[in-house]
């Protein structure tokens, strides 16, 4: 009796801490489909998707990725609910689904299509896509393109933009308002150009000279009367993934390559990659980015989605802010200045720090749960009830946050499904030897592959525990147990020696190295094209150098560092002109 009263008050307890969430964390916590490629599902079958879009409709937010098997709407950009739907009129096998879609708003109708090759496939319209409520709205959309993207200007008229290649450039077209068909003929637009653009480049570290790189992820905002066609590059599988952008006075240019370049850009921390994305408001009229994390274990199109704060600044350049962007974030909440971070100020607490695990498997190794490293993983032998990990925080601590990054470990299952599930409880102690429930899933039936749970109050722990009661498919698998909130200890001190070489013979590349400060978990490096304007940032951890490879071979370029650990964010030291 007296178990089953600590148990009651446990899950009192759990329920009350986190009822109402005020932050997210990416990768965004969404049932990800499982959609191995074909020819590489000899790796494992695993969670995929990409090429996102979010398109706010009569006052939801919807969003479509591919091969998904259906979309997600929202009332808060937070909880997702997924509506079931095969939107090919032909079903042969499991990877014939939606891939990397576009949606319209005209009026009371959301449009939504997919990627084609050929001119068999039908253009979607809905008044009510809370539900699967859809009719074809052209049987037939002669505009067949991959990556499309589609813009409904000022005046009404209605352009089509695509393209994914490392031959071919980016395409535009006008799109007729009353057949919803192509009118006139297709226009040359926008080519890589990795020859001056150093993060156009090939490869995890820009230096793959097997392929050309891929432009790709077709998009386009209109703002204060200047068009901004973004894409994606070099390729889906790499940290450096990005968009970029160009600008022109006309719907179809000619174009320009904006000064700040990418403009979404994340190649460091937990979740790297932010390309192949789209750019939106909310309700309040921010401005949001949501692209493309990069996986890549399984195989190369093994991805997330992340969702990162963005805008225009005063000289109309669009930027994207990924700044501690895997760390908690807060949600929409009104008006706000997207240069000012949104980062609730909660830091990573178990950094490489220790743990005990119930059993390992293989080579998958305890601490990869706690590299920060979304590519390597942690994994018990099973996925049974009993499985449990464990991680010290080092010391007593203010914990405001968790975040749950299951792997994809020996998953037997493809598809879509609406019946899957996680359950497990954390506990949480000050010295290992008394125990409580922080957070009792034990009776939950949704599938959370990256559970992020925010309490509303701060719990203080040394140590805390997870332990598994259910896994959908496969082992009990992690590839980031992560705890965010503060210790009490000094904000590291302001790096020392921080310098950055550009040779003469290389002018896309440079080196940063600085001393590494002992008081330090990680550096935030941050680059840009003036002193006001650094707008991209690189998050490094146990290091004390980096090999920068996304300048232009003409720019000039700031630099700036800041230290960070588990109290907070030391001072950033002087800002490094680079010519």
């Amino acid at each position: 009796m007296r178990f089953l009263f600590v148990m009651l008050i446990g899950l009192f307890f759990s329920l009350s801490v986190y009822a109402q969430q005020l932050t997210y964390c990416n990768p965004i916590n969404i049932d990800y489909g499982y959609t191995p490629i074909p020819n590489f599902s000899e790796m494992g079958r695993h969670r995929a998707t990409a090429d996102p879009v979010i398109t706010v409709f009569k006052g939801k937010y919807y969003l479509f990725s591919t091969n998904q098997w259906g979309y997600w709407w929202s009332d808060n950009m937070y909880n997702w609910n997924f509506v079931p739907r095969k939107f090919l009129k032909t079903w042969h096998d499991v990877y014939d689904e939606l891939c990397a879609p576009a949606t319209l708003v005209l009026g009371d109708t959301l449009f939504v299509i997919g990627s084609t090759h050929t001119k068999e496939f039908p253009l979607w319209m809905s008044t009510n896509p809370t539900e699967d409520d859809w009719t074809e709205a052209v049987d037939k959309f002669e505009g067949a393109a991959w990556d499309p993207a589609f813009l409904e200007d000022d005046d009404g008229r209605i352009y089509l933009y695509y393209g994914s290649s490392n031959f071919y450039p980016m395409y535009g077209i006008e799109i007729d308002r009353k057949t919803l068909q192509p009118i006139g003929e297709r226009v040359d637009m926008i080519h890589v150009n990795d020859s001056i653009h150093g993060w156009e480049r090939f490869g995890e570290h820009a230096d793959n000279t097997f392929l050309d790189p891929f432009m790709e992820g077709a998009w386009v905002n209109k703002h204060n009367g200047k068009y901004y066609l973004q894409y994606g590059a070099p390729g889906t599988e790499f940290s450096g993934y990005a968009d970029g952008v160009y600008t022109s006075d006309k719907p179809l240019g000619p174009w320009t390559y904006q000064s700040h370049n990418p403009f979404a850009y994340k190649p460091g921390g937990f979740a790297r990659g932010a390309g192949h994305g789209a750019t939106y408001q909310d309700l309040s009229g921010n401005w949001w980015h949501v692209s493309t994390i990069v996986i890549g274990v399984k195989n190369n199109f093994e991805r997330r989605l992340g969702i990162w704060p963005a805008g225009f600044d005063d000289d109309g350049i669009l930027y994207c802010n990924t700044t501690f962007g895997d760390y908690p974030h807060y949600l929409p909440n009104g008006p706000a200045d997207h240069l000012k971070s949104r980062f609730t100020g909660w830091m990573l607490l178990n950094y490489n720090k220790p743990v005990q695990v119930s059993s390992t498997l293989g080579g998958f190794a305890p601490n990869q749960a706690v590299d920060e490293s979304i590519k390597t993983y942690w994994s018990a032998t099973t996925g049974n009830k009993g499985e449990w990990f464990q991680t010290d925080l080092g010391e007593v601590s203010q914990v405001n946050a968790i975040q749950i990054n299951y792997a994809d470990q020996d998953a037997d299952f493809l598809g879509k499904p609406t019946d899957f599930y996680h359950q497990y409880i954390i506990y949480v102690s000050e010295d290992g030897k008394k125990w409580k429930v922080a957070a009792n899933k034990g009776q939950n039936k949704t599938d959370v592959p990256h559970d992020y749970i925010e309490f509303s109050e701060p719990i203080r722990a040394r140590y805390l525990k997870m332990e598994n009661i259910h896994m959908p498919t496969g082992k009990f698998a992690l590839s980031g147990f992560r705890v965010f909130g503060k210790q009490n200890k000094p904000l590291p001190a302001p790096v020392r020696h921080f310098i950055v070489l550009r040779g003469d013979s290389e002018r896309r590349n440079a080196w940063l190295k600085w001393e590494q400060m002992p008081d330090a978990t990680g550096y935030n490096i941050y680059t840009g094209i003036a002193p006001d304007k650094l707008y991209n940032s690189v998050m490094v951890y146990g290091a004390n150098e980096y090999y920068f490879t996304a300048m232009d071979l003409d720019k000039t370029y700031y630099f700036q560092i800041e230290p960070f650990n588990e109290a907070g964010v030391g001072p950033r030291g002087e800002i490094m002109k680079v010519e």
